[in-house]
């Protein structure tokens, strides 16, 4: 299947929707192959910009879903307009209700041991027949990456979500995509927090406002700095707009 795609800054975005998203990511498990999904915000564009590198692993991977509302914001501002936002959170959710029926092994991967233990005890109450075949907490050194590959693949699974710092996770899934022979990688941020009962998820109504990125800053402070990206991501789309889906 072609994924018809729209170019922010170089970062090929999917405009598949939700439900055409899950059809593809069902087919790529069926593959048997693996692939990478990146749910992706502006301020991981404005990493790449700034990282050559990063800019290159992102162009690289499977599957990018425009996860953030600025990056859905952009997509209409340029005139290439996505079908609609793809949250992270959401199909992490629908890959797991869709598990249920279909019999996916899922692996969990990040966060500390106290928040990942949580959050898979929480995502059993939500899919009883979800077959969580594993988890772990992402601290773990470089030295300990083999180890930790060898556990997941001793598992089987169909999914692995991982969630780990915003400069770790999406290098280290590319890193290891081909060693992991898991079908679909997907980066999950910090779905682990929320899931586990950590955070809260922001209301229905800064959904709908596109201010969940506000919600989380009353819940995270420290977090302002990255935060500060926003208007800068903005104000560079208005200010390059012809310039914006060029490779």
């Amino acid at each position: 299947m072609t994924i018809p795609k729209v170019s922010i800054f170089g970062v090929p975005f999917s405009k598949l929707s939700m439900k055409d998203t899950v059809a593809l990511i069902t087919r790529m498990i069926e593959s048997g192959k693996p692939h990478q999904i990146i749910t992706a915000n502006p301020i991981m564009v404005m990493s790449a910009l700034e990282n050559p590198a990063y800019l290159n692993m992102m162009k690289s991977v499977d599957l990018i879903v425009p996860d953030g509302a600025g990056i859905v914001w952009a997509a209409n501002y340029i005139g290439n307009p996505v079908t609609e936002r793809v949250a992270g959170f959401d199909l992490l959710h629908q890959m797991m209700s869709h598990g249920e029926s279909k019999g996916w092994k899922v692996f969990l991967l990040g966060a500390s041991p106290e928040i990942i233990e949580a959050a898979a005890l929480r995502l059993k109450e939500q899919y009883p027949a979800l077959q969580l075949v594993g988890y772990r907490d992402g601290y773990f050194k470089t030295d300990k990456d083999m180890q930790v590959i060898e556990n997941i693949r001793s598992h089987h699974p169909d999914i692995l979500l991982v969630g780990r710092s915003a400069d770790t996770q999406e290098p280290w899934i590319a890193q290891y995509k081909e060693q992991l022979q898991v079908p679909v990688i997907m980066g999950v941020g910090g779905s682990f927090d929320v899931l586990s009962g950590k955070l809260k998820r922001a209301p229905a109504l800064f959904q709908k406002l596109r201010l969940e990125w506000f919600y989380r800053l009353l819940q995270e402070p420290w977090r302002y700095k990255r935060m500060l990206v926003l208007p800068k991501f903005a104000a560079k789309v208005i200010r390059e707009k012809e310039n914006v889906q060029k490779p």
